[in-house]
């Protein structure tokens, strides 16, 4: 059986948390060099907010400058996914599967398609319609209504020797107002949402967590 151990660091600062993985995946791909299965580990964590940019991404997406960031307590990085720029901070789940995709028998484009499946069947627990939206990662509501096209979950992964890291950060009770400062994934015509936002009530957080795992064993667990 393949499977996946599972740690949750809850609030951890972004530098932490990249170090921490940056130690999962190096591990990971050296037992790959070595001809050895490596470890499975999904991680969820929660950052004080935070915006990061992946290495392809545009800096005319980020709409003030690091200066200007951290007068509002928000910590920027340049980091090596793929995607364009994102904010994290408190209330959302930030997931990191660093995942052997050879072991899962998956290729990139059908684990990222994973992982937005996990996200629509934790929506549809609470009423809602998760969708995909062509040529665009992640999970979004109302699509085929393009002024209320808004995204509640990013997704940006670095793959190496088909080991996996970085991942999603789904809004759960995330302070909206944050992505003013940026262009959101680098789209300038689509919103932003959250599980509260959408319901009208802020949601327990360890619950939210505890389904989405369960969501993703059933998925990735074979």
């Amino acid at each position: 059986m393949t499977t996946f151990d599972f740690q949750d660091w809850q609030m951890t600062g972004y530098q932490q948390a990249w170090d921490k993985q940056k130690v999962l995946f190096d591990a990971a791909v050296a037992d790959k060099v070595a001809a050895r299965i490596p470890r499975n580990t999904l991680v969820f964590c929660e950052h004080p907010p935070v915006i990061t940019i992946g290495k392809s991404g545009d800096k005319g997406n980020l709409l003030f400058d690091s200066a200007r960031l951290a007068q509002q307590g928000v910590s920027f990085y340049e980091i090596d996914r793929g995607g364009d720029v994102t904010f994290h901070g408190p209330g959302q789940i930030v997931g990191y599967p660093i995942f052997d995709l050879e072991q899962f028998h998956l290729g990139l484009k059908q684990y990222i398609h994973l992982l937005e499946e996990g996200i629509i069947r934790l929506l549809a627990l609470y009423g809602l319609n998760g969708q995909r939206l062509d040529s665009a990662t992640g999970v979004w509501l109302d699509t085929d209504q393009p002024l209320r096209t808004r995204k509640i979950c990013a997704i940006g992964v670095r793959s190496s020797r088909f080991v996996t890291m970085h991942g999603f950060a789904l809004n759960v009770n995330t302070d909206l107002a944050f992505f003013s400062l940026i262009h959101p994934c680098g789209f300038v015509d689509k919103g932003v949402t959250s599980l509260q936002n959408e319901l009208g009530y802020s949601l327990d957080m360890e619950l939210v967590k505890a389904q989405l795992r369960g969501i993703l064993e059933e998925l990735f667990v074979i």
